[in-house]
């Protein structure tokens, strides 16, 4: 049987499926992956992208992290694309339990999914860190130098994950309940070299695990079906 067909023979005989996603899922929505060719990564700044959106950096440059983070992290005019739809649907339908995301670009919940783990948080989420008042995404991008909260004048940090910085807790546990229950998982669109992210398929204990990526991952041999191509070529055969 041919890649796709089984995972869509899969797809519909399962009744617990849990999605793990990273870059991928969010490139065809025009959000650039920090890794490929084309991505974050391989663009020329006075600071390495991987410097910049560190703890340390935000610390002792938060004017150049600004700079950074409103030109290339705040894609907010970006919509959801044929795999952040087919998600959803999955999800109301009752066949999916759950999305975990390396993204943080919103987008899944956008398309309609609920029970979403955000790993590294996500940018429509910014606090005050004095007082704790929200400010929201389109403030960020509209504000100059480095934001300050509108009620106490303090200084607003994106709710990201930043190099240097744990998960947040339980948002990380929640991701190991759903994965270590689920009976079909599907990672799609994430190189798995970041971790401790990539470490959770670990937690998987079925015998349907797939992998859908572009290009080779370190963990293609552990995967009971491996499709090379893109999310939205093989999302978009699925009939929920």
């Amino acid at each position: 049987m041919e890649a796709t067909e089984q995972f869509l023979q899969w797809v519909e005989e399962s009744g617990n499926i849990v999605f793990f996603g990273g870059a991928g899922v969010s490139t065809e929505s025009g959000i650039p992956d920090f890794r490929s060719v084309d991505g974050l990564y391989n663009q020329q700044y006075k600071y390495p992208p991987e410097t910049i959106l560190s703890h340390s950096f935000y610390r002792q440059n938060p004017e150049e992290f600004y700079r950074f983070y409103r030109n290339k992290m705040l894609c907010l005019d970006a919509q959801p694309n044929i795999t952040h739809f087919k998600l959803a649907e999955l999800e109301k339908s009752g066949k999916l339990k759950g999305v975990v995301t390396q993204n943080i670009d919103g987008l899944h919940q956008k398309a309609g999914s609920k029970n979403v783990m955000e790993l590294h948080g996500s940018v429509l989420r910014n606090y005050c860190e004095r007082c704790g008042q929200f400010v929201s995404a389109e403030d960020i991008l509209h504000s100059e130098g480095v934001p300050v909260c509108p009620v106490c004048g303090g200084p607003v940090k994106p709710d990201v994950v930043l190099y240097e910085e744990g998960l947040n807790q339980k948002t990380l546990q929640d991701a190991v309940f759903y994965i270590s229950h689920a009976d079909m998982l599907i990672v799609g669109g994430t190189s798995l070299a970041v971790y401790p992210a990539a470490g959770l398929i670990d937690y998987y204990r079925g015998n349907k695990l797939v992998l859908i990526n572009k290009s080779a991952t370190p963990m293609d041999a552990r995967a009971d079906l491996l499709i090379q191509d893109g999310l939205g070529n093989v999302f978009s055969q699925i009939e929920c």
